[in-house]
Parts: C-alpha cells; structure tokens; sequence
C-alpha cells in the first residue's frame, strides 16, 4: 500500500486537535491493520482500497500498534509483522495515550459496563475525542457503533461498506 502524499499534514492546535487544510484525519483500528497486511482476510480489498484513498491524516493510536503487531506476529509471523512496522513507519503517524485517555477510558467502561467494550477500542474513542476527530477505520461495528462520543452525536464508520 503506497499513498501518493506524506501522512503528517495536519497540524495540531493548542487543544490537540488535528488541524487540516481541507481533509479529515482518520483514526485506526485494528481491524483493517491486520485486512491490509493478510491478502486471504475477507476485508483484505476494501480496506487497502480505504487507506489508500483517504486523503486526510492516518492516526494510528500506540494502543492500536501493539495490538496489532501481536496479532500479526502471532498469526502470520515475523517477516510480516516486520513488513507491517515498514508500513507504520511510512505510512501512519503516532499518537500516543495520555493520562487523561486512560481517565476517560476508565469513565466509558464504567458507563457502558454491560457491553463488556474492548480496551483497545476504548483507547480509541479516548483518543478521538482529545482530538476531535469523527472518523475511524475499523471493521468493528459492535463497539464503535455503541459509543456516544462527547465531541459529535456518533463517530463516521469506514469502510462504509464491508465486504
């Protein structure tokens, strides 16, 4: 997957927000991580399709890397875990998980205590919410579906469709 433009064109505001010209930052998942780097997933065209076309900033949460690359690791090996940290390196920019992330998490498991929400997932919405963005790359319809952020009425879905 090659995209024809460096990632880091945003620009964060004194609040953290991701700033940009014209584009839409968009937050990762584990889901479509893994679909882009395992041909035989059933995700496998529509996510490649997905990064490669949005146009705004790839957020890859620290939370999201390690889940992840354990994920890759374990089930198709070292070589492609180390060509999926290449594909980190060149194609997504970082964002860590703050104190007040982890506050925030801690808030929307308690809040939505019966629905059992996976951490990584949660990390996810903290970190959205920090930094206003309204747009995730996932497959996982089950969490992000349910989650009322605090920063928009719900968080836009990508792929749209799934295959």
């Amino acid at each position: 997957m090659r995209r024809g433009r460096s990632v880091r064109t945003g620009r964060r505001s004194a609040g953290g927000a991701i700033q940009s010209v014209g584009v839409t930052a968009t937050l990762l998942d584990t889901g479509p991580l893994i679909a882009v780097v395992d041909r035989d997933d059933k995700h496998h065209a529509s996510c490649v399709r997905l990064l490669e076309q949005l146009a705004g900033p790839l957020l890859l949460p620290s939370t999201i890397l390690i889940e992840a690359g354990w994920t890759i690791n374990r089930h198709m090996g070292p070589a492609v875990h180390a060509q999926f940290l290449d594909l980190v390196t060149e194609e997504f920019e970082l964002v860590d998980l703050l104190a007040a992330d982890v506050r925030r998490m801690a808030e929307l498991v308690r809040l939505y205590k019966d629905a059992r929400l996976d951490p990584a997932d949660v990390s996810v919405v903290a970190i959205a919410e920090r930094l206003g963005i309204t747009q995730i790359a996932t497959i996982d319809r089950r969490d992000f579906g349910l989650i009322r952020p605090r920063h928009v009425a719900a968080f836009r879905l990508l792929p749209e469709v799934l295959a």
